[in-house]
């Protein structure tokens, strides 16, 4: 065997050995994408735009007395659209009531859905809901054109949209309230802010 021959086997094998890392380097990096979310909540456009004040809407709830959307006596509200068959929505609950335990002087958490009052019912009673405002009412979805769950939706103490989103992590729900506090509306804004 040669030298030339030798080296051109050589090469082969260093190019097919780059050739399978790189395409471990790529595997990986898709998982790593599947499991790391976006920083903030994902905006989203249709429905009430940010700072548009909110219609007022006369709700029922199934924890309580009825509720009005937007009037809450000088009290913000946080709107969290669920699914009783959404997996994410279930794993944020623990966040949620954490959140009403935390900000209890200021906030009030609503949760808001629509479908068979049976089923809202029995995840009420499983997930030990009975502490927060229980909507169930399809013309809340559509006034704010939910498509994907979960949503949520920051109201000021004034009834003013403040910020919303899709949120799919505990950190993407709290970027709500620092959108809130910073007046930037989202990660992206952010983002696109920097670079402009």
């Amino acid at each position: 065997m040669t030298l030339l021959t030798f080296s051109n086997i050589l090469l082969w094998v260093v190019v097919l050995v780059q050739l399978g890392v790189i395409f471990a380097l790529a595997r990986q990096i898709g998982i790593l994408f599947e499991r790391v979310s976006p920083v903030g909540a994902m905006i989203s456009d249709a429905g009430p735009a940010l700072g548009d004040k909110v219609a007022a809407l006369e709700l029922p709830n199934l924890n309580g007395p009825g509720l009005t959307l937007g009037q809450a006596g000088g009290r913000s509200q946080l709107i969290f659209f669920l699914s009783t068959s959404c997996p994410i929505c279930k794993a944020l609950l623990p966040a949620l009531k954490s959140i009403r335990t935390d900000e209890q002087s200021w906030l009030d958490v609503i949760l808001a859905s629509d479908g068979r009052e049976q089923l809202h019912r029995r995840l009420i009673e499983t997930e030990k809901l009975g502490a927060f405002p229980y909507v169930l009412s399809s013309e809340l979805g559509m006034s704010f054109k939910v498509s994907k769950l979960p949503f949520a939706v920051l109201i000021d103490k004034d009834g003013k949209v403040v910020t919303k989103g899709l949120v799919n992590s505990r950190e993407q729900l709290e970027s709500l309230f620092t959108a809130s506090e910073t007046g930037i509306p989202s990660y992206q804004a952010a983002v696109a802010g920097m670079t402009s």
